[in-house]
């Protein structure tokens, strides 16, 4: 199953744009090659009918800050609100929460280092949220509700978050749009994110809306629902482990970067070492069930592997 992959996005830089009644969106100019145009910074609940909540106020930019609080003037800030501890999404809520007093919610800290490289933008290690949010925990404004999800997979802490009132997920690094999500070992775990995906089927969402790039519905993926988008991600993810398999099967006992060079030709060679990161957390996956083993018994970035 083909992802359908958003890669348009309408916007510019130090705008607010309106996506709903409640909902608006200042993306800030921070593009990469992980972040997409840059992170979109939402604001939740409609001008004039009460206290607003800001998601992921970005990374540290004194213009993405003063086009933020632009789009706040006359405005009372009740609720900031982290999906997870990345440096392009939680280290201006320091700067926001001074300018408007406001104070942090999230699921914990940055997860403390294990051992493994700097994963997309590096972890946000200041950040300490004034209120822990944990699974099924809500947060309340005039017009608006939203619910925390622990969605760990891409990193141990992170959270989207649930807009009752609009059928909408705010769904972080989780699922994105424009394209799949890192998973870099230790923290990152593919076994989390497998089930942190399947976390959303049951749910009535109508409409996701990812920090990087566009909101996901049927309207902007030709026809494809938030659920299917997802079931196409993970089926996008199993394809990558037969790939894996299929390495192992014709050339025998392989490195990851054997495989990668393989798996990834269609990608730009810059874009290898995050590969390496997410084949790794594929093989931990596999190794775990007894698909692949690993000489030595531990998986890692140069061990070798083959067929269980």
């Amino acid at each position: 199953m083909a992802v359908p992959f958003i890669r348009t996005l309408d916007f510019r830089y130090g705008a607010a744009t309106a996506l709903s009644p409640r909902i608006r969106r200042v993306i800030a100019p921070n593009p990469s090659a992980f972040t997409f145009h840059g992170t979109g910074t939402y604001i939740v609940g409609a001008r004039g009918k009460g206290p607003v909540a800001v998601i992921d106020p970005g990374p540290i930019d004194d213009a993405h800050l003063q086009a933020l609080l632009a789009a706040l003037d006359g405005e009372t800030v009740s609720h900031i609100l982290i999906t997870h501890t990345h440096r392009d999404h939680s280290p201006a809520a320091a700067a926001l929460q001074q300018a408007t007093g406001a104070p942090t919610w999230g699921f914990g800290p940055h997860p403390q280092p294990q051992g493994g490289p700097a994963v997309e933008e590096g972890g946000d290690h200041a950040f300490r949220p004034d209120h822990v949010m944990q699974e099924g925990d809500t947060v309340t404004g005039a017009d608006w509700t939203l619910t925390a999800l622990h969605t760990p997979g891409h990193i141990s802490n992170h959270l989207c978050f649930a807009l009752g009132e609009e059928r909408a997920l705010f769904t972080g690094d989780h699922v994105m749009g424009w394209s799949t999500t890192v998973i870099s070992p230790p923290d990152g775990s593919m076994t989390e994110y497998y089930a942190s995906l399947k976390k959303l089927l049951p749910r009535d969402d109508s409409r996701y809306y990812p920090t990087h790039g566009a909101p996901i519905d049927e309207g902007s993926t030709g026809g494809t629902s938030p659920q299917a988008f997802v079931q196409a991600l993970i089926a996008h993810r199993e394809a990558r482990e037969t790939q894996i398999l299929q390495c192992l099967d014709a050339a025998g006992p392989q490195t990851i970067p054997q495989m990668v060079t393989v798996m990834y030709a269609d990608v730009p060679v810059g874009l290898h070492p995050a590969a390496q990161r997410s084949v790794l957390a594929h093989l931990i996956h596999m190794v775990a069930d007894g698909r692949v083993a690993v000489d030595g018994g531990v998986a890692t970035e140069t061990a070798v592997y083959r067929l269980g």
